[in-house]
């Protein structure tokens, strides 16, 4: 979608409409939320926005991350959340913008600095772990994510375009097969990102000047954002994989562990 005013048929609810008078509106298509995602480049002053738009189920989800990133701001920087508003249909969430590239910008633009960077998402992920678990009240446990990617399978909502190379051909039920034949883990629960992939993390300065993408957000196995990242580094030298475990305080890796979240992360 070029870039305007506003997109074509979205009907945006008059008490933000003004508010968001002038702002130009372009797709931001980095991601995999259900929810509409909209960059808003501000004018004269005006800051740039993020705005989210999500009907049915996925409103529910987007309530969801509403609450975490009120809930997170406090412990790690995150977008503020400027508006919220829903429905009994649609959910719409304003927030601001934070600033740095992604993780995953940074990583491709500046080879020079992938060390750096990989300290810096180490040392992010272990200061979002050393949260008090007992203050999180979000839980993302491996039963809860069993539960909810069965529930995404039977309504068809999982893309089996988009699995790892690994899997390329595997049908969702394969994927849930191969997961059903893992001892699911018992850790002792961290809060977790859950999504803590290169393009959700921001830097700055070579320094993490915060996330975005939290509806995943909540207790888990640490393994949940350390299978993601691995994963995403795949795509660099081998190396930045071990130097993230060794950076987190890991020198060994749990494959079992690593595996079985690959495996649910595929449906998602």
């Amino acid at each position: 979608m070029s870039q305007n005013n506003r997109p074509p048929g979205l009907l945006i609810p008059s008490t933000l409409r003004e508010r968001l008078e002038g702002y130009r509106f372009s797709d931001d298509t980095v991601g995999e939320s259900d929810a509409d995602v909209y960059r808003l480049d501000g004018a004269q002053g005006r800051p740039d926005l993020y705005l989210k738009h999500a009907q049915g189920e996925a409103a529910d989800d987007l309530t969801g991350e509403m609450e975490r990133l009120r809930w997170l701001r406090a412990y790690v920087p995150v977008p503020e959340t400027l508006c919220f508003i829903r429905d009994a249909d649609d959910a719409w969430l304003l927030t601001s913008a934070l600033e740095g590239s992604s993780a995953d910008e940074v990583l491709r633009s500046e080879p020079a600095r992938r060390e750096e960077v990989i300290d810096a998402l180490a040392g992010f992920m272990l200061r979002l772990h050393a949260i008090p678990p007992d203050e999180c009240p979000f839980s993302s446990r491996f039963a809860f994510r069993l539960h909810k990617a069965r529930r995404r399978i039977d309504a068809g909502l999982v893309d089996t375009d988009d699995f790892d190379d690994e899997r390329e051909g595997w049908t969702a039920e394969q994927v849930w097969a191969a997961i059903r034949e893992h001892t699911p883990p018992d850790p002792h629960p961290v809060v977790t990102h859950g999504d803590f992939s290169l393009d959700n993390i921001l830097i700055s300065n070579g320094k993490v000047s915060g996330c975005i993408d939290v509806g995943r957000l909540g207790l888990a196995d640490p393994y949940q954002d350390l299978a993601i990242l691995w994963n995403c580094l795949r795509d660099f030298e081998p190396e930045l994989q071990a130097r993230l475990f060794q950076q987190y305080g890991l020198p060994h890796i749990d494959r079992n562990r690593l595996n079985l979240h690959l495996l649910l992360d595929e449906l998602f």
